[in-house]
């Protein structure tokens, strides 16, 4: 087991150090000079060069990503003289727009994105999973005929078009629930609930009928295995068969597109973010693409990759616990 964590581990930091080199290479390679970007309209060639060698921009590729690794782990320095600035490790930068940290940018607007996700996980969770189970067990009924149906209409309305249809129902014609502001926690609790019901909802419909649908098959392919029908030629309650012999195999799937799905979200959902208004990441990713402000683009990809990439990691892991073969597996 140890050596299995330690084989992941070292496949994590492999996979992050060519993030890291193949987005600082496309930016270096195409993005528009950001010493004219920062420098603005009005500034002269002699300001343009103070600003590069400021940067380190007037320095090879591979100098420039040294830095920027290197920054990653022990800090970096921008400029010289008195108006050095130091950048404390992980550095990621400063926004070209701001002049913020672009990591003091994420930690800001991480938790909308985070309780956004883990709402929407709750929800898809407990649709989907137990939706394709119940599917499975009443296969052929008109719960399954009606199951599959919404599944399929989950996956074909793209969630841009399902939040503006509950705006417009939920808020502007019934007025059971607000437009979304930015209400703390601590302010108000209820209000910040009724401000995340309509988000929860899209990425819970959207997530939950892949999830029924995958759930629904794996459980059906499961019952034909062998094992199943040992269990039932034992003489176990049908109940039994389904919770431990069909449901654990079923769910190994599932794991793992969850371990992905919400490490996804834990980096920002741009549309949902940017339909409802939530200041959370994935707005700022969008701003910032819009605004081409480089350091916050490349940011907020090297986080989420990492947060995808440790899901996986974490997935390995509870493999192990659910699936005995990988367990013995590891071990090997």
């Amino acid at each position: 087991m140890v050596r299995f964590l330690v084989t992941r581990l070292a496949g994590m930091v492999g996979v992050l150090f060519l993030v890291v080199l193949f987005t600082y290479a496309i930016f270096f390679a195409l993005s528009p000079d950001p010493a004219v970007q920062i420098c603005g309209k009005n500034c002269t060639p002699e300001l343009i060069d103070q600003i590069r060698t400021n940067l380190g921009l007037d320095r090879p590729f591979y100098e420039q990503f040294l830095g920027f690794l290197s920054g990653l782990f022990v800090g970096t320095t921008y400029g010289t003289g008195p108006n050095a600035i130091d950048c404390a490790a992980p550095c990621l930068g400063y926004s070209f727009q701001t002049g913020q940290p672009v990591l003091e940018m994420f930690e800001q607007r991480f938790g909308v994105s985070a309780t956004l996700a883990v709402g929407a996980a709750v929800l898809w969770l407990l649709m989907g999973v137990a939706g394709g189970m119940l599917a499975a067990i009443k296969k052929g009924t008109w719960f399954d005929r009606a199951a599959t149906g919404a599944a399929l209409g989950g996956v074909s309305i793209p969630n841009y078009v399902l939040a503006l249809v509950l705006q417009y129902v939920l808020v502007v014609q019934l007025g059971w629930l607000p437009f979304p502001q930015a209400v703390p926690f601590a302010a108000d609790p209820g209000q910040w609930f009724l401000n995340f019901v309509m988000p929860w909802l899209v990425l819970a419909f959207t997530y939950a009928s892949m999830y029924q649908r995958l759930t629904r098959a794996n459980v059906l392919d499961t019952l034909d295995e062998n094992f199943v029908r040992t269990a039932r030629a034992k003489g176990l309650a049908p109940r039994l068969v389904w919770r431990r012999h069909a449901l654990r195999p079923a769910l190994t799937p599932v794991v793992t597109l969850f371990g992905m799905d919400f490490a996804g979200l834990l980096g920002g959902a741009i549309i949902i973010e940017t339909v409802f208004g939530l200041n959370g990441v994935g707005k700022m990713a969008s701003d910032s693409i819009t605004k081409n402000d480089q350091p916050v683009i490349m940011g907020v990809t090297l986080v989420a990759a990492f947060l995808v990439i440790v899901g996986n990691v974490i997935v390995d892991i509870v493999y192990t616990t659910i699936d005995p073969r990988v367990r013995i597996g590891a071990r090997a």
